[in-house]
């Protein structure tokens, strides 16, 4: 498919109404990475969630059917006493990928990030993302990311 013949991509903003298509999609990644046992949000707390102003889905869109997202939050960072926006997800639909989809949704995330910075991490051998969030311009560092479950931690 040729720029010329490439379909329009609209990328907005989710809304409530959105929370099925958000909750489904974030379902697809999470089978993507072998990790669907971990979702347990469901599309009711979905639409509380995109109602917060901090909470950022934007959709990508063709032909008003979904082929992807990018979900962040505005947090504050300890260490400069300033926001940040911590991106959660970027997922592009097998059969839309390499087609400047993800690039759409991340300028548009940056379009909202007013000048923040936006974070985020990557798996160290998903060598795909790695360079393309390098053609975007970021800067990729080594970093280990780990996980308590404090809640099931015996308390002495």
């Amino acid at each position: 498919m040729t720029a010329d013949t490439r379909p329009d991509v609209v990328v907005r903003r989710a809304t409530p109404e959105d929370a099925e298509t958000v909750r489904t999609l974030i379902g697809e990644i999470a089978a993507h990475q072998a990790q669907s046992g971990s979702v347990t949000v469901t599309a009711a707390q979905w639409a509380g969630y995109l109602e917060s102003p901090d909470i950022i889905v934007l959709l990508a869109e063709i032909d008003r059917e979904p082929v992807g997202y990018v979900s962040a939050v505005r947090r504050l960072h300890l260490w400069s006493g300033g926001d940040v926006i911590a991106l959660d997800d970027l997922y592009v639909r097998p059969g839309h990928r390499d087609a400047g989809v993800g690039r759409r949704l991340m300028t548009a995330l940056a379009k909202r990030a007013g000048g923040l910075t936006i974070t985020w991490g990557v798996q160290p051998d998903n060598d795909a993302a790695i360079r393309f969030y390098r053609r975007l311009g970021a800067t990729v560092r080594a970093k280990v990311m780990c996980a308590w479950p404090a809640a099931r931690q015996p308390i002495p």
